[in-house]
């Protein structure tokens, strides 16, 4: 459970290939002509970009250097990275990103499979399968126990959070793949 243990690794390397693919994506001759959808990327890219230097705070936990004093100062663990610093760089986003994510695994597929006319067409695209449920439920599920557990007094998890921002993780990853395939994968009078 240390910052540099197997969660916080896995959540950097998951994070790290998202925004790879991102990346790629971003330079596709069709998402560059449609707006919305670079736009849409283009904010993966980045939230995914941000999300893996976090973890591994900038490059700290790798190369193993020592936070600035000033820095130290103003951060809540003593670490080189922006989330320590202010809830509107650690629970702010977590929670869009949260919601985004119970709303994008849960609802939209659930509309797409009994009332898809409640959704715009032209948005299709970047609407979520049903196929990412499972990631949203590892992701809330421990978090539902840890509050059952907290009301009898019992602890099942540790550092539930971990669990909760690697399915988190997990499922943005599992996302951009799935767009990334829908993108190759459109009609050829779509491909550019």
């Amino acid at each position: 459970m240390s910052e540099w243990g197997p969660h916080e690794t896995l959540q950097f390397f998951v994070s790290a290939i998202a925004s790879a693919i991102c990346a790629q994506l971003l330079l596709d001759k069709y998402v560059r002509q449609n707006m919305f959808l670079f736009a849409w990327i283009a904010v993966a890219f980045l939230g995914t970009l941000y999300i893996a230097g976090e973890e591994i705070s900038w490059g700290q936990w790798i190369f193993e250097w020592t936070t600035p004093e000033h820095w130290a100062a103003i951060n809540d663990q003593q670490e080189t990275n922006l989330h320590n610093t202010s809830s509107w760089l650690d629970q702010k986003p977590r929670l869009l990103l949260e919601i985004g994510m119970i709303v994008g695994g849960i609802f939209v597929p659930l509309i797409m499979k009994f009332k898809p006319s409640m959704l715009p067409i032209k948005f299709r695209i970047i609407y979520p399968p049903i196929i990412l449920l499972p990631s949203v439920l590892c992701a809330e599920l421990p978090k539902i126990v840890e509050k059952i557990g907290e009301a009898v007094d019992v602890n099942i998890f540790i550092r539930v959070s971990e669990i909760n921002e690697f399915y988190m993780f997990y499922f943005v990853l599992l996302y951009v793949i799935i767009l990334s395939g829908r993108i190759k994968d459109r009609p050829l009078n779509e491909k550019g």
